[in-house]
């Protein structure tokens, strides 16, 4: 034959990949497979017709078209599964995997989205020595990112610093990293932080309604940190239903608020942890006690139960988690 190989791709419009033949001209179906992983055959356009053809196989060898392959580009057949072959119940499966994973992908890619444009703040850095200058502000955190800003806020009429100041970043991920630990300046631990942040951390915990039993502590910290550093997960003993998980970052747990994420197959509702005190009476009211009785209406012990335990913890079920 006179040619040694034949030009092969997955479409006509792709760069062609040559694929060598036998010494009687022939191409093994599992030299194309070695290539194109599923191949089940060859096929090609006519130039005389323009119609597609098929090329002759048999027990695993290809047959040149007309004793000749010529110069045509070859395209590659895959498989098509029948609905009414055994294999249409393993693809609907392989579908309805990959459907809950995709759902997983998507409930992550929106809470991203939803981080993806945010903006850089002023951040306060609290704690600093008295003889720290802009200049080694500005050396200290340029290790972390590129700085835009630093100011080091100084008494107007002794122009002697007042122990703190202010740092602001280009990348919002940086920040993330910089409020997430504390730092050793010019030999003295400082803090830096959002001004005005809330002073407790429940802006930092969200609770996970509707979890399951079989769901562990760790199955849900290796799933919460794909959007940011997790600090803590907790389980009530015995099980009720549902969790607290806490990140570093403040805006990751309320960029989650509000969310319906995909955890082991599982649909759970994201909502704020709320402080007892913003609650406490809400539990045994018509109101919220209407919307318990509707997530759990099994609970042993009934309402009564359910409401003495929140009672007794420092968070109270959130209004939003139906």
């Amino acid at each position: 034959m006179p040619y040694l190989y034949i030009r092969v791709a997955e479409d006509e419009n792709e760069e062609p990949m040559e694929i060598p033949s036998e010494d009687d001209g022939t191409v093994l179906l599992s030299s194309v497979a070695a290539q194109f992983p599923g191949a089940c055959g060859l096929r090609y356009r006519n130039p005389e017709t323009q119609c597609l053809r098929g090329v002759r196989l048999l027990e695993g060898v290809l047959y040149a078209p007309e004793n000749d392959w010529g110069n045509l580009v070859y395209i590659v057949n895959y498989p098509k599964v029948s609905p009414t072959s055994d294999a249409s119940e393993a693809a609907s499966i392989y579908v309805s995997d990959n459907k809950r994973k995709m759902e997983e992908i998507d409930a992550a890619s929106a809470v991203k989205v939803k981080r993806g444009f945010q903006k850089t703040s002023d951040l306060i850095v609290l704690g600093l020595p008295w003889k720290t200058t802009e200049q080694d502000l500005k050396d200290y955190f340029s290790t972390f990112g590129e700085v835009i800003m630093v100011q080091v806020k100084r008494d107007l009429k002794t122009g002697n610093s007042k122990g703190f100041g202010f740092v602001r970043f280009t990348d919002y991920e940086t920040q993330i990293k910089v409020i997430a630990q504390r730092h050793l300046i010019d030999g003295r631990w400082c803090d830096c932080k959002l001004p005005n942040s809330k002073a407790c951390p429940d802006d930092r915990k969200v609770f996970v309604g509707r979890c399951t039993e079989d769901m562990t502590a760790e199955e849900l910290r290796q799933y919460f940190m794909q959007y940011g550093e997790v600090t803590d997960v907790f389980i009530p003993k015995p099980f009720r239903a549902f969790a607290f998980v806490t990140f570093a970052d403040h805006q990751v747990a309320q960029a989650l608020c509000g969310e319906d994420l995909i955890i082991k197959g599982v649909s759970v509702h994201i909502s704020n942890a709320e402080p007892k005190h913003n609650n406490s009476r809400q539990m045994t009211e018509g109101g919220q006690s209407g919307a318990v009785h509707q997530a759990f209406p099994n609970f042993p012990g009934g309402m009564a139960t359910l409401a003495a335990m929140f009672n007794r913890s420092q968070y109270q079920f959130p209004s939003s988690h139906v």
